[in-house]
């Protein structure tokens, strides 16, 4: 079967996670992939300090800006398109940040159940 696209992990039309700065792979606010994403950035998550420096130790420095790619870092309680694997992982770690499941593309059910995504439910 054929998955649209544009649905969120609840099967509903897939919400922009955040515009500023911009996210996700294509840089349009919304979590969604193509075959191209390895890191499959389909996680809609609000950082917490915990995960920042969970991340960052992991070799993946969110906070810190790169001017050059108009990233201007994050910090807690920014919204961000996240790797489903760095999500889980971080998750395993206990360190994972909180989920907007509206925003989550319905790709990250490919990789773990809504069941784990609703622990970490943030409503907006």
């Amino acid at each position: 079967m054929q998955k649209d696209t544009h649905l969120n992990v609840l099967g509903t039309a897939l919400q922009s996670c955040c515009n500023d700065p911009a996210t996700g792979y294509f840089r349009d606010g919304l979590c969604r992939t193509i075959q191209e994403d390895s890191g499959t950035h389909v996680v809609c998550a609000i950082v917490t300090p915990d995960f920042l420096e969970y991340t960052k130790s992991r070799g993946n420095d969110l906070s810190t800006p790169i001017p050059q790619w108009r990233f201007p870092g994050l910090k807690a309680g920014s919204k961000w398109c996240l790797c489903i694997s760095r999500w889980l992982e971080a998750e395993r770690a206990g360190n994972a940040p909180w989920v907007v499941l509206e925003a989550t593309h319905q790709k990250a059910l490919d990789y773990t159940s809504l069941e784990l995504l609703k622990k970490y439910e943030v409503l907006t």
